[in-house]
């Protein structure tokens, strides 16, 4: 048999034909190769380049897409104060968290707005009523028009925030209508003004103070009317005893409150990069401030609570991350890595021993830290600018007439401390007695508490006729039951419900 099996010609034929297309390949690369070292390009020579984006396309872009994160933050705030919770309340939850965003939006649009950004002389309480329904930018056709819009929608989604922080620290024996009037109350007014004092060019932004992001502004103003809050709608049933120990109310979906936290630490990138108001680099430092901060909170916390408690504490350690977060809020543009890595440390130990206070000093009954969170560690953060502010990092983001002075821990002296504290220390007085007075009043007309029998049967059922979890079974016994108050005469019969 011979070796070759394919004929002879056949073989050199088909070695012309590769050939062929070796040489045709090699020369067509050739060609690409010269196109492209001399810039000749057919699309460049019959289609024009599209023109750059413009800064003020760009900055309202960038506004919007920030707006979009922070607005997400409120699902997160919803399954941390719902998992965190037991079940039987988990629909109430949800029904707050949403509607404090929807009618806190309208009266923000209406008259919240234009208190907060008054213009003039308006150092101290001011209304612009070209703002008043955004009838300045109604039906905007410019830029202009369109920056008013965005700045608006940006503002909203802070000031719902500064909301629904209270909705944590009364949960699960609280009104729904009480919730609405006093929430509605936050948004319209109460945060509005104290915002303009710093943001809206009011006095304590004349004096200096220096709030980036709202350490202060949005988590103090929402943690000191916690406070209040709970103050005066007592604790839960059950969560303190004629001796004054303490009862743990345990959460009914930890996986549910960590997803939240996660949320809530995604939409933190628009909450601090996006308060730069523009589309600069300058965003990325704000970033990795945001995030070292969060994670150094985070590990503080879970330490603390493995030494004290001889077992890591998932919910210690999630309200750790928030405590870095919020601690970062006011300073993530005045401080260097180094310094937004310890903030965030000590807010993870502040919140920790914080919660314990509340609830076993002062038997106050917050289920899920808010105050704690909020607003102890928003006053840590707004008084950190004062200590680890540094000027040459701040003149980033602020022209050399409105730039912070030197922190405390970096040469500058008390010059920005100062203002700080003042900062700090007026806000609170304000919001909480304030808040003190409004949730005193609706306690005396409309009813702040809902009733004992509610409480015991849950406030999906009570207040809603509803139930979060379809086709489960709540436990029959203990703190997580629902309870009805017919039945036996000696006391309360126990309901199994199918959910």
């Amino acid at each position: 048999m011979p070796y070759f099996t394919v004929p002879f010609k056949s073989l050199t034929a088909g070695l012309v034909t590769r050939s062929r297309l070796f040489y045709a390949l090699l020369a067509t690369f050739g060609l690409t190769l010269l196109l492209s070292t001399t810039g000749v390009s057919y699309a460049q020579a019959t289609t024009p380049s599209a023109p750059a984006l413009g800064q003020d396309v760009a900055n309202i872009i960038w506004l919007c897409l920030a707006a979009f994160l922070v607005f997400f933050m409120q699902a997160g705030f919803a399954m941390v104060e719902s998992g965190m919770t037991r079940a039987k309340n988990s629909v109430n939850i949800m029904m707050k968290n949403m509607l404090d965003f929807c009618c806190g939006a309208v009266l923000f649009w209406a008259i919240g707005y234009a208190i907060m950004y008054a213009s003039g002389d308006s150092n101290f309480l001011g209304f612009d009523w070209s703002l008043a329904f955004l009838q300045s930018a109604n039906a905007p056709t410019d830029t202009a028009g369109y920056a008013t819009s965005a700045a608006w929608l940006f503002q909203v989604v802070f000031a719902a925030t500064a909301a629904t922080i209270v909705s944590g620290a009364m949960a699960e024996r609280t009104k729904l209508i009480s919730y609405l009037v006093y929430s509605c109350f936050i948004t319209a007014v109460v945060y509005p003004i104290s915002g303009h004092w710093i943001w809206g060019g009011g006095w304590l932004s004349d004096l200096g103070f220096r709030d980036f992001a709202g350490s202060t502004v949005v988590h103090s103003v929402g943690g000191w009317a916690a406070l209040a809050g709970a103050m005066v709608v007592g604790p839960r049933l059950g969560k303190y005893n004629k001796d004054g120990s303490v009862n743990t109310i345990l959460p009914h979906n930890m996986p549910l409150a960590a997803l939240g936290v996660f949320i809530l630490w995604f939409g933190w990138y628009g909450f601090n990069p996006g308060s730069t108001l523009t589309a600069i680099g300058g965003v990325a430092h704000i970033a990795v401030t945001t995030t070292l901060a969060a994670a150094t909170g985070a590990i503080s916390a879970m330490i603390i609570s493995w030494i004290t408690f001889k077992k890591p504490d998932l919910s210690m350690t999630l309200n750790g991350t928030l405590a870095g977060l919020v601690g970062i809020t006011a300073p993530c543009a005045s401080v260097s890595t180094i310094s937004a890595a310890i903030i965030g440390l000590v807010a993870g130990v502040l919140v920790f021993y914080a919660c314990l206070f509340f609830e076993r000093k002062l038997k106050i009954d917050d289920p899920v830290g808010a105050i704690s969170v909020h607003g102890v560690c928003g006053a840590w953060g707004t008084i950190a600018v004062g200590l680890f502010g540094q000027r040459s990092i701040d003149i980033q983001y602020w022209s050399a007439e409105t730039a912070i002075q030197y922190g405390l821990f970096f040469g500058g002296g008390f010059g920005q401390l100062w203002p700080q504290l003042v900062g700090v220390g007026v806000v609170f007085l304000y919001v909480f007695a304030l808040m003190f007075g409004i949730f005193t009043i609706i306690k005396a007309t409309v009813g702040l508490r809902a009733s004992d029998a509610e409480q015991l049967e849950g406030l999906d059922l009570g207040e809603h006729g509803n139930t979060a979890y379809g086709n489960f079974v709540l436990e029959p016994t203990g703190p997580g039951a629902i309870v009805n108050s017919y039945g036996n005469g000696n006391g309360f019969a126990v309901k199994e419900v199918s959910l």
